[in-house]
């Protein structure tokens, strides 16, 4: 009978805090949302605040480098206070800015705030994977990060074409109130379902120096950095990539992509836990294979339709696969810095890859595009499976990763 009591107990202290990850995944969703509807609303937004469409697309600009700049300086200065203090902070940031845009016909100040915007943005990232890591035993970290980050594929392949939907039919305005509001909501949400944990003693805390010496980090780092540069080389420049192809309909090349992104999420989470690193290589050679067939066939619109939903379906969970061996790398204790460092690393890498992509587009045409991502993607693929001892071990265990 005791024994029976003891099993019972330890399967309820495995159960995930569903409700409490929940939150966090849709606080995600709120920021991936908040950062990129603009992008589907160009020209209903250009009209209203007197600019060209070019200045609106520079409001997702100016989002990305305020959080690209914020990340680190706010994570370090913030680290010492109650977690759940400051991701209610940032929620009520999002709510005032995308109100604030919501009802501004200033482009200034729209700017303004998405600026502010870009810099809660900045900050969450860097500690919803650590707080999720927090919430669950180290075994089962892998799977809850998967459900917070599952935010972001369901805001890019659903929430952001919703979202473009409803702004045609009720105007762009509603849109952005509605995401103020949801904001809110989450507010309760967290306030009920999230523990709150404490932020770090000032004479515990890590130097940032530190926490970027620790081991397995770097190659965690690398890897973020090769695989963004790679995919965002191909991706940003899928329409052009599609005409080269011969497949005109690119709306149907991105459908393809964001159904088969959500199916890759669904496997990592049930793989990550008990085969983290062996789950990462087979993403990372899928995407490699599904690159090297868009560079030799992609003039068969079967095979290209194919090969975008392999590379979706895999890099829809390497993101996942990714975070989990950093939080694993660095522990819970200094996640929030080391993911401020990814997150910099992040935007850096699509920052990079637009850039590449777009000169070897004007020099080299579209044909060379997964000719080019490919390298890269196959140096990542190098730098996991030379990374056993450190930053993607063979096995996950409580003894193998800080806890």
């Amino acid at each position: 009978m005791p024994t029976a009591s003891l099993a019972k107990g330890t399967a309820v202290r495995a159960r995930l805090p569903l409700s409490g990850l929940l939150a966090l995944s849709t606080a995600a969703f709120t920021a991936v949302m908040t950062e990129l509807l603009p992008a589907g609303l160009l020209p209903r937004m250009a009209p209203a605040l007197g600019v060209p469409e070019s200045r609106v697309g520079f409001l997702v600009t100016g989002y990305a480098i305020a959080s690209f700049l914020a990340a680190i300086p706010l994570t370090a200065l913030l680290r010492g206070l109650p977690r759940r203090r400051v991701l209610l902070g940032t929620l009520v940031g999002f709510a005032c800015c995308n109100a604030v845009t919501a009802l501004s016909s200033s482009y200034p100040l729209t700017f303004t705030a998405r600026l502010a915007a870009g810099v809660m943005g900045g900050t969450m990232w860097a500690m919803l994977a650590g707080y999720a890591a927090r919430m669950v035993p180290v075994e089962r970290r892998g799977r809850a990060i998967a459900i917070v980050l599952a935010g972001i594929t369901l805001a890019l392949s659903l929430g952001v074409p919703a979202g473009t939907v409803v702004a045609d039919a009720v105007g762009w305005r509603p849109a952005f109130a509605g995401l103020a509001a949801l904001a809110l909501l989450l507010v309760v949400w967290v306030r009920a379902r999230v523990p709150g944990f404490p932020g770090e003693p000032r004479g515990a805390r890590r130097p940032l120096g530190r926490v970027a010496a620790l081991p397995g980090l770097a190659a965690v780092l690398s890897v973020t950095l090769l695989l963004l540069l790679g995919h965002q080389v191909m991706y940003t420049y899928v329409a052009p990539f599609a005409e080269h192809a011969g497949v005109g309909r690119t709306g149907l090349v991105l459908m393809v992509f964001g159904v088969a992104t959500v199916a890759g999420i669904w496997t990592v989470g049930a793989l990550i836990d008990a085969h983290l690193r062996r789950t990462l290589l087979c993403a990372l050679a899928l995407i490699g294979a599904a690159l090297l067939a868009l560079g030799l066939y992609a003039d068969r619109p079967a095979v290209l339709l194919i090969s975008v939903a392999l590379w979706g379906a895999a890099f829809g969970g390497a993101p996942t696969l990714i975070q989990t061996a950093l939080v694993d790398a660095s522990g819970p204790a200094d996640a929030d810095v080391a993911t401020s460092l990814q997150t910099t690393v992040y935007n850096a890498g699509i920052a990079g890859g637009s850039l590449t992509g777009g000169l070897v587009l004007d020099g080299a045409g579209a044909g060379a595009l997964p000719w080019t991502a490919l390298p890269l993607v196959a140096a990542a693929l190098t730098v996991v499976a030379l990374g056993r001892r450190r930053g993607f071990p063979a096995l996950r265990s409580p003894d193998d990763v800080h806890s």
